[in-house]
């Protein structure tokens, strides 16, 4: 069964409070809409975080083959191997993936601009919002 995966990750200030989530899309099973607070991040740990939330729920739906998109266009091109991951905080996630990534006998990652990634944009940023609430009150 394929799936196609949304991603995001979102933050407030670089690093500040950060999210991620995860729109994961099979035919034949409801939608899947997953998010979560990542607490102190960096953007790019958030949007690699939305990668491995995405590939987590799909593993759990029984995928076998998945098509990510994400308007990280750095954490794409790593995770293709077209660029090389120099930072030691993005490393143990780079590799995380690429271990999710062997259970799904095929598999494909494309940038798409932020536009067509509304959704999971959307997400990331209420449970942001929702966080913000949260601690004022």
């Amino acid at each position: 069964m394929k799936a196609t995966i949304f991603t995001d990750g979102a933050c407030r200030g670089n690093p500040g409070p950060a999210a991620c989530s995860a729109v994961v899309l099979a035919e034949g099973l409801p939608e899947k809409e997953c998010a979560m607070f990542l607490g102190n991040a960096t953007n790019n740990i958030a949007e690699y975080s939305g990668v491995i939330l995405g590939l987590e729920q799909a593993r759990k739906l029984g995928i076998d083959e998945v098509a990510i998109y994400s308007d990280s266009n750095l954490c794409v091109e790593q995770i293709r191997g077209s660029f090389k991951v120099s930072s030691g905080n993005l490393l143990p996630l780079y590799n995380r993936v690429k271990y999710l990534l062997r259970s799904f006998p095929k598999w494909e990652i494309h940038h798409i601009p932020r536009e067509q990634n509304k959704r999971a944009d959307s997400l990331s940023n209420l449970v942001l919002d929702l966080h913000k609430l949260i601690s004022q009150s």
